[in-house]
């Protein structure tokens, strides 16, 4: 024990006296930790971020639409994208049909979705949210209102172009004007704001809050052409499942599905939703370490570079040593030793550089939780050290093998 204090020691003296030597000789580690640091650190707040805001929706909660909500990087097949949509006769069938559903809410989109902008006065929002629904989201789906009020069913029987709208799209529109009672020019429409939604304390962080909410039948008669419906299933305490099943058989039903043909619509719970969403960072991360592991290869590379010219600089000093008593594995503990604290001091620095990235991070995005795990950090350690005695093998089984009396003579 003794020995290796010692030998640290001697490592240690010998970066102190090549301090930017051995800085541009574990840049490569650096970056190659602090990615990984960093990387892991911002998955793991956007993760939390993500799946609470999936799993807001209740365990409850079952998501019907013609397709996939979550396409992956595999994309949409062309079957899914040419189905046809779902229609608020299948969430009538649904609610009457199955025993186990408590509620269904119908979320009808606009036709050119994305493609729309709300206007007032001088002021345009591009891109909100736009959708038709029931007085039940307000309950079900945690419309906490910072001002004015959520419609009624009442005034969506009555087609009443009312509308409440998300929190950025108020300060965009309207700034800190008073809301309540203006009217906007939604896609071409004119709406009455008579309520203002808080932000979603579970948002996606960085995402807008741009919803435009108006009650389901004036959103038909708004946009006659609009066609894609999403159905928000509520079931009984504890009857998820058998909701699933319900509502699968009434929908191939309505929707004519054959006997021996795949459903032509996609089921998601929560739960589902957030596994599709950690298969596709799983790919990032993937991705994000082979592309850390280039910047690590380089820079064990380097180490092992300047290790090979640090033996051809000591090799005097290698023969003197061996001339009093050094044994081969000596030497070897030496330069094995300098090579892991070399490296080591490298993953240090990139930890507080993959560290001081995800505190920036947050500072941009606070909605962002971003956290540095511990798997993040016992994986760069474990690399950048792994890095030293991997690269530091042939140099330090170089410097053991130099003959002594020939090490001597060397000028």
């Amino acid at each position: 024990m003794k020995l290796l204090i010692e030998v640290i020691k001697l490592a240690l003296d010998t970066v102190r006296q090549n301090k930017v030597r051995s800085f541009l000789t574990v840049l490569g580690v650096i970056i190659g930790t602090g990615t990984i640091i960093a990387v892991g650190s911002i998955l793991a707040g956007l993760d939390g971020a993500v799946t609470g805001a999936i799993r807001s929706m209740g365990t409850n909660t079952v998501i019907v639409f013609k397709m996939q909500l979550m396409g992956g990087f595999g994309g949409r097949t062309p079957e899914e994208r040419n189905r046809k949509p779902l229609t608020y006769e299948d969430g009538l069938a649904i609610a009457a049909r199955c025993p186990s559903v408590e509620r269904v809410s119908p979320y009808l989109l606009p036709p050119n979705m994305g493609f729309t902008q709300a206007r007032y006065k001088g002021n345009t929002y591009y891109g909100p949210q736009i959708a038709g629904t029931f007085e039940g989201y307000a309950a079900s789906y945690n419309a906490d209102m910072r001002e004015g009020r959520f419609f009624t069913d009442n005034e969506g029987d009555h087609r009443l172009p009312v509308a409440v709208i998300g929190e950025d799209v108020y300060k965009a529109l309207f700034g800190e004007e008073n809301a309540i009672g203006k009217t906007i020019n939604v896609a071409g429409q004119e709406v009455q704001v008579i309520g203002v939604m808080n932000r979603p304390a579970t948002a996606i962080p960085g995402q807008d809050d741009n919803r435009i909410l108006v009650p389901y039948f004036t959103m038909r008669k708004l946009f006659p052409t609009a066609q894609e419906n999403l159905l928000m299933v509520m079931a009984k305490e504890g009857k998820i499942a058998t909701a699933m099943d319900e509502l699968r058989v009434v929908l191939r039903q309505q929707r004519h599905v054959p006997f021996d043909k795949p459903d032509n619509f996609f089921i998601s719970t929560a739960e589902q939703m957030v596994d599709q969403f950690r298969s596709v960072t799983s790919i990032i991360a993937l991705v994000m370490v082979v592309l850390s592991s280039i910047g690590l290869l380089v820079g064990g590379i380097g180490v092992m570079n300047i290790m090979l010219v640090s033996v051809t600089e000591r090799t005097r000093e290698i023969g003197v040593r061996k001339a009093i008593g050094a044994r081969r594995s000596d030497i070897i503990l030496q330069f094995l030793s300098e090579a892991v604290v070399l490296t080591g001091f490298g993953g240090l620095i990139g930890m507080l550089f993959g560290w001081g990235v995800s505190r920036l991070v947050r500072v941009a995005l606070p909605t962002l939780p971003t956290m540095v795990p511990l798997w993040a950090a016992g994986l760069g350690i474990a690399v950048s050290v792994g890095i030293g005695v991997f690269f530091g093998i042939w140099p330090a089984s170089k410097a053991a093998r130099l003959d002594p009396v020939e090490a001597l003579r060397y000028e």
